[in-house]
């Protein structure tokens, strides 16, 4: 009889954490990476890292010290992507620089595929009659396909991360799409995954599930990449409203992970005429204080 009480228990207590775990985002028929990747992990629980308070001074320590949406109603602002169907043809891919960490081509990603403006240049192609993601960094179109420094390939079913050591289209290893905040997620009024940010300085390390550095600093007190940030469940919401609201709600559920180099601070979303400037500068009052670092895995330090 004990043992049948506590298997109900068990059973019961599944079905209620299956119940309280959102969806995963979406893209047509795909999800974007298994309910339980990273990327999709709820970690308002998780404990706080020992070393978050000198995480946060360090990432403030440029003189950037609040949160900053790095997209906008401007078209050429965020990092775009295009979604293509399964006849898409794929074309050839010629990588400039890293080529041995790169996932050799051909990628179905079309000559009118949007490149994100500034130096990064980041193309992202989501396929969604086959769930794969295709993604390049400072990539450009060389008239049979396109010339990219690196280059990473994602099955959006699976959990499999880039081998160790090795990059993707951004520093840390990392896909940069499951990151991005993107307006259809505005609009169905929640956020359902981590979000994508950068740091100024970061240290020779990184957190699974980032797989790359990208730094000669071996200071204990800078972030690895991988590392994830939490806005702490203290901080006061009840002035922001609409799409920073909901941002703000993602960012204590979810977090935001550190994925490159770049102005502390500044997290990442699709480029969508459809923003409202507006609303998203009410995050530039969010100073970096209001976050803490989560203890999510173990630090892998370069050699």
């Amino acid at each position: 009889m004990m043992r049948l009480l506590l298997l109900i228990v068990m059973v019961l207590g599944a079905v209620l954490v299956a119940a309280a775990q959102a969806e995963p985002p979406t893209v047509g028929d795909c999800p974007v990476f298994p309910p339980d990747n990273p990327w999709n992990t709820d970690i308002s629980d998780f404990p706080v890292d020992p070393n978050s308070d000198a995480y946060i001074a360090s990432i403030s320590a440029e003189g950037d010290e609040y949160l900053h949406a790095d997209f906008g109603e401007d078209p050429t602002y965020g990092i775009p992507y295009i979604v293509v169907d399964g006849d898409q043809p794929p074309v050839e891919i010629n990588f400039v620089d890293y080529g041995d960490e790169s996932d050799p081509g051909p990628y179905p990603i079309p000559e009118d595929a949007p490149v994100e403006a500034g130096g990064d240049r980041h193309v992202i192609a989501l396929d969604d009659a086959n769930c794969m993601l295709y993604e390049l960094y400072n990539a450009e179109w060389n008239g049979d396909g396109w010339d990219a420094s690196s280059g990473a390939v994602f099955n959006l079913l699976s959990n499999e991360l880039r081998p160790e050591g090795w990059t993707s289209a951004d520093a840390a290893g990392l896909p940069i799409f499951p990151g991005l905040v993107r307006y259809d997620e505005i609009e169905a009024g929640a956020i359902n995954h981590a979000l994508r940010f950068t740091v100024s300085e970061s240290q020779r390390a990184y957190i699974h599930p980032a797989t790359h550095y990208a730094s000669s600093s071996s200071d204990p007190d800078l972030p690895p990449m991988g590392l994830r940030l939490r806005l702490r469940a203290d901080f006061d919401m009840s002035e922001y409203t609409g799409m920073a609201r909901i941002i703000l709600e993602a960012l204590q559920t979810y977090g935001m992970i550190v994925a490159d180099n770049g102005t502390s601070w500044f997290i990442s979303g699709a480029t969508d005429p459809r923003w409202d400037d507006e609303d998203l500068n009410q995050l530039k009052t969010v100073p970096g204080d209001a976050f803490e670092a989560v203890v999510t895995g173990e630090i892998v330090y370069g050699d």
